[in-house]
């Protein structure tokens, strides 16, 4: 039995298992902004919404 490659190897395991923990972290924080801002966008429309009730309401057409 190697002491030595089994330590290595050990070594490279670990710092995969942070890495990819550190990836899916990011990878969340990045979601949890893009969340944020999808709300801010439709709070933004329903206020606009609010101040002009009739905007969009009615369609003018011509044939």
């Amino acid at each position: 039995m190697d002491i030595a490659g089994l330590s290595t190897q050990m070594a490279v395991t670990s710092l995969q298992a942070k890495v990819g923990t550190a990836v899916l972290g990011k990878a969340m924080d990045t979601s949890e902004a893009l969340g944020a801002g999808l709300v801010e966008m439709i709070d933004a429309a329903a206020m606009e919404r609010s101040v002009y009730p009739e905007l969009g309401a009615n369609i003018d057409m011509r044939i």
